[in-house]
């Protein structure tokens, strides 16, 4: 199997005609060939907070992550997942939504949305979607050479679907018709893959998606994944997995004040190396080109 090193160097990733692409901050190094902003678990709502978490804040963090989104100019912006938090009613879950949605769509850029179990706790996916831009599901996204794969976990053992409480946060899934679609889209890359999802998929035993094994054979299996991004967990972590890096980012909604926040701008450079800019809690981080030998 080709390695991802092998891969790059085969010319794949065609990204030169982004160099005169985004500015890049004056401290942060080599210019990228794509920059992308990420940031997750805002679960704004308006109601009190409870122990850690400051609901009514996020909108503030918003505008401030939006803000330096719009400062630095990435091709995109995804959430990744935890948007808004549980409501007692569709109606009070779809003007949180909306009131979140409308400092979101003050971006320059296209934003995305993966899911996340509280964006479906009170809504269905469909009901999500219909207020925001997002698909409502997996979706992918191609920028500048880079296939960008929006996994949707957000599904019991079963195979049914989130919404409307009728699921254990602890249940999640891909199913099978969502595997098949995720080899699809690997197969057909022609270029770096990098995957972004709100359940973890490297091992965290409460934050996991439950068939994360089997989805992290079929990463490794493709020899184009460069990295994962995940939310869920709340925490900055990190481990490589078969030369594919797994990072965890920091939740928006965790501690009061501008300083317990956490977002990013993610750096794709020209060798495939990937360089993690992070703000306010969230940690810098920078990844090397990772190898399969199988």
């Amino acid at each position: 199997m080709k390695s991802r090193r092998a891969f790059l160097q085969q010319g794949t990733l065609c990204l030169a005609g982004l160099a005169d692409g985004p500015a890049m901050a004056a401290d942060s190094g080599a210019r990228p060939l794509l920059r992308v902003g990420l940031m997750t678990d805002l679960h704004y709502a308006d109601k009190e907070p409870t122990k850690t978490r400051f609901y009514r804040e996020a909108l503030a963090k918003l505008d401030e992550a939006v803000a330096t989104m719009n400062r630095e100019r990435p091709a995109l912006v995804v959430e990744l997942g935890d948007f808004i938090d549980q409501a007692d009613s569709v109606e009070q879950e779809i003007e949180w939504l909306q009131t979140m949605e409308s400092h979101f769509a003050r971006l320059d850029m296209p934003r995305h949305y993966v899911l996340g179990n509280h964006c479906v706790g009170t809504l269905t996916k469909a009901e999500f979607a219909r207020h925001t831009r997002a698909t409502g599901g997996h979706a992918s996204v191609e920028a500048g050479g880079i296939t960008f794969l929006l996994l949707d976990a957000c599904f019991r053992s079963d195979g049914v679907a989130y919404e409307r409480k009728n699921f254990n946060w602890r249940d999640a899934n891909l199913p099978p018709a969502e595997l098949a679609w995720l080899d699809s889209e690997l197969a057909k890359a022609s270029g770096p893959v990098i995957v972004l999802t709100h359940q973890r998929l490297d091992g965290d035993a409460a934050h996991d998606v439950k068939n994360a094994a089997d989805v992290r054979a079929r990463l490794e299996k493709s020899g184009k994944v460069l990295a994962v991004f995940q939310g869920h967990a709340h925490r900055n972590d990190y481990q490589q997995i078969a030369g594919i890096h797994y990072t965890s980012l920091v939740a928006m909604v965790e501690g009061s004040g501008a300083e317990n926040s956490g977002y990013s701008l993610l750096d794709v450079l020209a060798d495939g190396s990937l360089r993690l800019t992070g703000f306010r809690r969230q940690e810098d981080r920078e990844f090397g080109v990772g190898r399969v030998t199988n």
